[in-house]
């Protein structure tokens, strides 16, 4: 299949509103047709070449120096450490809409057969690590540069501004920094121009290429990120009658948390709580002192966040308590759900449609994954969509896995989409 396939037909109704729409994606197609190969060629880099959050110097670097190649009225740089935005102004009088892309990736040792594929190494965490963008930020940040490229060569007739934000440490920043949306917004991201909606896009692994999924309303979770101390006494492994033994009082929290969610949290609310690292001891035959537990709570309500927060606490002192114990319990409260906004989304999957046809158009179900693409959403509607990256017959994996991949031809459609919801966007807001 050719990057050109996977070009669709309008079917918009006969009206002079539909018209220009359907003019304006024409402008669009011929657009990505003439910049897709150099936003090809820089997602193989940013791929080839991926850095991890707060460290997106390079990324950052090349974004900028695009963005004011093109023209853009003001370019800002090092926002949240290495974040970049620019704003375009439009030679019509509009709205101001926002739209986001992510450029951090992971330490993951990516294992794909790409001819680009990242043999980057670094220390994380202490640790040699290896380094991939194993969940299609690269692709984000490219379909993000094409899109600039896109409405940049029809400034002059866009009625309004787009505002893009290239955003760093999505995944989260190193452990002791500050990073991500939450920081972008707090250094004015949002202050000159402040945008009326902002749109956003991720990548779906199991998507087929060429599909656009979406949910309307609540479509990724809260995420929330906890660490337990469970203290004993420590003592040899064969007298365990002489100290307090937290391996077992940590073994028994471990399964009494998941109670919190089949038993104290409504079967109707959505609700994960995962043990994620245990870690204890330093020799066969002692018991130790301590261990740590340290997971994350997924969640959408506020009141199951404050419920699962105080059953955790429960089933800890309780345990610990029975088993002549300690405990302390850190609760830190992450990524807020992330939640579209059903007007926004209900305009938005009428020009999706119209782009890639209904047979292309998949509406899915909320997942308990999350986004800080959420701290956006909240100070202005939003719209959050996935991306379509998987080609028939290739070997792929899941996000977070070394054999995560998403095809090439996903750019240009992202292009193509993404561009038509940020015109059609100013086009039903323009005065």
């Amino acid at each position: 299949m050719s990057h050109r396939i996977l070009s669709f037909a309008l079917a918009l109704p006969a009206t002079a509103a539909a018209q220009e729409v359907g003019t304006w994606d024409d402008r669009i197609q011929a657009a990505v047709a003439e910049h897709e190969a150099e936003t090809v060629a820089f997602r193989q880099h940013v791929h080839e070449f991926p850095e991890l959050g707060n460290r997106e110097f390079e990324t950052a670097r090349m974004v900028a120096e695009h963005l004011r190649a093109l023209g853009f009225d003001d370019v800002r740089e090092r926002v949240a450490h290495t974040g970049v935005v620019g704003v375009l102004r439009g030679g019509r009088p509009g709205p101001v809409v926002a739209v986001r892309a992510d450029m951090d990736a992971l330490p993951v040792t990516e294992d794909t057969d790409l001819p680009f594929a990242s043999k980057v190494r670094t220390t994380y965490n202490n640790q040699e690590v290896g380094v991939m963008h194993a969940c299609g930020h690269d692709v984000h940040t490219a379909v993000q540069y094409g899109v600039a490229s896109v409405l940049a060569g029809m400034r002059e007739d866009l009625p309004g501004t787009v505002l893009f934000i290239f955003q760093p440490a999505e995944e989260g920043p190193p452990p002791g920094e500050e990073g991500g949306a939450e920081l972008m917004l707090e250094e004015g991201a949002f202050a000159d121009p402040r945008p009326q909606a902002i749109f956003g896009l991720h990548t779906l692994s199991g998507l087929p290429l060429g599909v656009i999924g979406y949910t309307s309303g609540p479509a990724l979770a809260a995420v929330d990120h906890f660490r337990a101390d469970i203290t004993g006494v420590q003592t040899h492994g064969a007298q365990p009658q002489a100290g307090v033994d937290p391996v077992v009082m940590a073994a028994q929290a471990i399964l009494s948390l998941q109670t919190i969610a089949s038993r104290n949290v409504h079967p109707l609310q959505p609700v994960v709580v995962t043990v994620g690292m245990v870690h204890g001891g330093e020799r066969f035959n002692i018991i130790p002192d301590s261990v740590a537990i340290e997971g994350t709570v997924r969640s959408y309500d506020p009141e199951v966040r404050d419920l699962v927060e105080k059953r955790m606490n429960e089933v800890l002192g309780g345990i610990t308590s029975a088993g002549g114990g300690s405990y302390s319990l850190t609760y830190d409260r992450g990524y807020p759900a992330t939640i579209n906004d059903t007007e926004l989304t209900a305009e938005s999957i009428l020009t999706v449609r119209q782009v890639v046809g209904a047979e292309n158009t998949q509406e899915l179900d909320p997942t308990m994954g999350g986004e800080d693409f959420s701290y956006f959403a909240n100070e202005v509607p939003g719209f959050f969509y996935r991306l379509g990256v998987h080609r028939e017959g290739t070997r792929t994996g899941p996000h977070h896995s070394p054999f995560f991949r998403a095809d090439d031809a996903s750019v240009a459609i992202g292009m193509r989409v993404m561009s038509n919801l940020l015109v059609d966007y100013l086009l039903r807001n323009a005065d």
